[in-house]
Parts: structure tokens; C-alpha cells; sequence
């Protein structure tokens, strides 16, 4: 089975569209995302839409449950835009039932996902919905240790829209460093698929995960960003800063 691994869309339409269409050319067999289907970007209804039709899988993140309950933890701006997705997603447009389906959708999305052996989760094995794994963890053994010891074989997250794979033995692997492409083994490993919707690598294409047998693949997708970056400015309720980070990469 082929499975595509997505994270963190943030209601940036084009990015998803694009990264769908790549997922169709590679013959993907079932499609999980991991969390931030909404806040950030100018089309959470959009968003929620195609999500409904294409994922196989949702797992809950906390931009997700912000938008249903008041927000915890979040800046001043991802505030200001997680009730401005809140007010989008109550709009019915005349249609009741549809807003209705896209509430119990988002209510309904479990915080982690298990698989033979494979956890998916947005944030972390220990708090899936809010805890960040940082590349800078490894630094901290004793994190890493407690989180490790979640895990049974392999755990796939985003929440940091940094991508890259924790190994147990303390390092953080770049996908540049490995080409890419990874094979899965006996150690237990953490994979960040990275970002759809709001990449912060520095690199502004999305980025997803293709996982086949026991070797994953990283893959980067081109999408038109300024046209939602655009669309982000257009929105008085959502920060320019929101567009800046989509045009830079950070």
C-alpha cells in the first residue's frame, strides 16, 4: 500500500489542490493528514470541503480545535485569524447542512491514528495535539527519551511545518541530507512531514511524505503562492505577516 502523509494546509486552497494533484500522479492507494486543515490562510471552508471528499484519514490539530473552541497558546495574529475561520466556517451561504457537515467533520477528527505499528499524530506522541518537536530537541535527550518511548515503531507529525526525521539515537535528519528518501528499519524514528499550506524551511513549495513498503520519500510541490498571499492580504482579520512568511519560506 502506498499512503501519502500531509500536515498543516492552513486553509491555503492552492497548495492543497496542487499537492492533490501530485498525490493522484503517484498512485497513492490512501491519503492521511495530520492536523491544520484551517487557520492562517483566506479559504478554511474550501479547505474543509476537499478534505471531507479526498482524506481517508484526519487526525485533529489545534488550529482545528481553536477554530471550534477559544484558542490556547496562540500570537496575537494566529488569534486574530482563528476567529476570523471560526466566522468563515458559521457562514451558511444558504446552505445549513454544508456548514453543519463541515463542524461535525472537524469535531469528529481523533488526536492520533494507528496503523501496523505507525502513529500519526498532529503535535507529538506524548501531547498530540500541541507539543512541538523541534529539529533543536535532540539537544534535549531527555524530551526526545520520554517521546521515544511512545512510539512502537515509527510516528509521523507536522505541527512545526519543518520537515525532517528525529532518529533514536539523538539526530535530526534534513531531507536534503538524506536525498530525500528514507528506508524504515529496526530503530524507532519520528518523521515531521512537513507542510501543505505554510512551509517554514525556507523553502516555499509544500511539502508532503510518500510512504511505500518501508521507504518514505519527501516530496516538494510548486503552487501558486502569491495568489494566496494575495488573497491573505485582501483580509483585513489576517496579518500580512501571514502572507510574508508564505512568500519567504518561514
Amino acid at each position: 500500500m502506498k499512503l501519502a502523509i500531509l500536515s498543516d494546509i492552513h486553509s491555503n486552497l492552492a497548495a492543497i489542490t496542487a499537492v492533490l494533484a501530485d498525490v493522484d500522479a503517484q498512485g497513492v492507494d490512501k491519503i492521511i493528514c495530520l492536523g491544520d486543515i484551517v487557520g492562517y490562510g483566506p479559504q478554511p471552508r474550501e479547505c474543509v470541503d476537499l478534505a471531507m471528499q479526498r482524506f481517508d484519514v484526519s487526525i485533529l490539530g489545534n488550529h482545528d480545535q481553536g477554530a471550534m473552541f477559544d484558542p490556547e497558546g496562540f500570537s496575537r495574529g494566529a488569534e486574530r485569524a482563528i476567529f476570523w475561520t471560526r466566522e468563515q466556517l458559521e457562514q451558511t451561504g444558504g446552505d445549513a447542512e454544508a456548514a453543519a457537515r463541515r463542524w461535525r467533520y472537524l469535531a469528529e477528527m481523533p488526536r492520533k491514528h494507528l496503523e501496523d505499528r505507525l502513529l500519526f499524530v498532529h503535535g507529538s506522541p506524548r501531547n498530540p495535539l500541541n507539543e512541538y518537536v523541534f529539529p533543536e530537541d535532540v539537544h534535549n535527550a531527555r524530551k526526545l527519551e520520554k517521546i521515544f518511548a511512545l512510539v512502537n515503531r515509527a510516528c509521523f507529525l507536522g505541527h512545526t511545518h519543518v520537515p525532517g526525521i528525529f532518529t533514536e539515537g539523538g539526530r535530526f535528519l534534513y531531507p536534503a541530507d538524506i536525498g530525500d528518501v528514507y528506508t524504515l528499519g529496526k530503530d524507532r524514528v519520528m518523521i515531521n512531514v512537513g507542510s501543505v499550506g505554510q512551509p517554514r524551511d525556507g523553502d516555499t513549495r509544500s511539502c508532503y511524505v510518500l510512504l511505500e513498503d518501508e521507504t518514505l520519500a519527501f516530496r516538494r510541490v510548486e503552487y501558486p503562492v502569491e495568489q494566496t498571499a494575495e488573497m491573505i492580504r485582501a483580509v483585513p482579520e489576517l496579518d500580512d505577516f501571514l502572507a510574508q512568511r508564505l512568500t519567504e519560506g518561514r
